[in-house]
């Protein structure tokens, strides 16, 4: 028997990562691109992100969080 899984997505969750990212991005005066390149993410993928289009893994969120030399935990604060 195969179970199936419900795919999850907290619009909350989501739309708070994307407004900081932007945020502290914004305040290192970094544009995507240098934030991409830091992060070694793609464009289009980070891109997302700040827009609120992409469900992040947690993967992503320290590599983001590491390139702005802040905590993770600050990219989720409301």
């Amino acid at each position: 028997m195969v179970k199936i899984v419900k795919y999850r997505r907290d619009e909350n969750a989501i739309n708070t990562m994307a407004k900081n990212v932007r945020k502290y991005r914004k305040e290192k005066k970094l544009t995507i691109q240098e934030l991409s390149n830091i992060a070694n993410l793609e464009y289009a993928q980070l891109s997302k992100i700040e827009r609120g289009l992409a469900n992040s893994t947690i993967s992503t969120l320290f590599e983001i969080a590491n390139a702005l030399g802040i905590s993770p935990g600050q990219l989720l604060e409301t």
